[in-house]
């Protein structure tokens, strides 16, 4: 009996089936291959946007070096002082935060600490007990030890507090009761009516600064909560942050009409000031039909601009390779 259409069919049975698994194999290389080049494009196009800010935030730099001695140069536009650079790659947008703008760590007072932390969501009880950590951290305690020095020691690892200084507000994390969302911020609603759209909440490090004032801050900049600390009531902070938004203190003058609804906080409040400040470039790169990106990039430094006659008119006294930035305009 003749056996070739059997042998015929199962020869091809096993070509089917081994195109069927050639073929799954190809979709996966292609699939794998796709997901790189996917991965790749992203990393690359992350790398231009990091790029593109670093030079936004130089070019800011000059700008604030050359205006002191050329008033002609452009400065700033509303809602906050801050540079917006058009490049052919893509858009930067730098702000400028003076450290007059956030409380000394060091020297603020315990209830400037505890209206801050409150204002920053922390809760009556747990902002006095927060506060009198950070006072206890950069302070030798009486008599050689502190309730807090003996909460260290049960943490694994075990460290002791410095009681000194603060060197950079980093070091808060390791402070007792300070959490990352309390530090960094945190995203929350913008509004009851459109709880799909976040903003950023601001947290300790927008707030505190080893440059930071004691007496005045920058009305321009100043966090809400920086502006609450600092005694201004509710009605106030919303005041002041809906005129800013529209067109930002310019003089004294601009002020004054603040004075009833600022409270006893009006007294600390001014327009400007220092020579310390933090520099924030976020970046947007552009996209083959013109468009900007959706993917942003964010680098900062803390800057210091030094008087005529002593070396370098500016110094870097830190830099951040990443961070968050403050600025919500959807269209930049």
């Amino acid at each position: 009996m003749s056996t070739g259409k059997p042998a015929q069919g199962t020869a091809l049975l096993a070509v089917l089936w081994l195109s069927a698994a050639l073929a799954t194999i190809a979709i996966a290389i292609a699939d794998t291959v796709l997901g790189e080049t996917e991965r790749s494009a992203t990393a690359a196009d992350g790398l231009r946007g990091e790029n593109l800010a670093v030079g936004g935030l130089q070019r800011a730099i000059l700008y604030l070096d050359w205006a002191r001695f050329h008033p002609e140069i452009p400065r700033y536009k509303p809602p906050a002082p801050f540079f917006a650079f058009d490049f052919p790659e893509g858009q930067a947008v730098v702000e400028i935060i003076p450290e007059t703008a956030k409380l000394n760590i060091n020297r603020t007072s315990p209830e400037d600490l505890v209206r801050l932390l409150m204002a920053l969501g922390a809760g009556e009880a747990r902002s006095q007990e927060i506060a009198a950590a950070i006072l206890d951290w950069h302070a030798p305690p009486p008599g050689g030890g502190s309730p807090f020095d003996e909460f260290y020691q049960t943490l694994s690892p075990p460290f002791q507090a410095p009681h000194q200084n603060f060197q950079d507000v980093e070091e808060l994390l390791s402070v007792k009761g300070v959490t990352p969302d309390l530090f960094f911020g945190a995203w929350e609603s913008a509004q009851e009516d459109s709880p799909q759209r976040l903003v950023a909440r601001d947290g300790l490090r927008d707030c505190l600064s080893v440059f930071g004032s004691v007496t005045q801050f920058d009305v321009n900049t100043a966090a809400p909560a920086v502006l609450a600390a600092a005694g201004v009531p509710p009605a106030g902070v919303a005041a002041i942050v809906q005129q800013r938004r529209l067109r930002p203190f310019v003089t004294p003058d601009d002020l004054a009409p603040f004075a009833q609804s600022a409270g006893p906080g009006f007294t600390r409040l001014r327009v400007g000031g220092g020579n310390t400040v933090t520099v924030r470039s976020t970046a947007r790169i552009r996209l083959v039909n013109g468009q900007l990106s959706d993917m942003r990039r964010t680098v900062a430094a803390l800057v210091k601009l030094m008087p005529p006659g002593a070396g370098p008119s500016t110094r870097i006294l830190r830099w951040y390779d990443t961070t968050r930035s403050s600025y919500q305009d959807p269209s930049l």
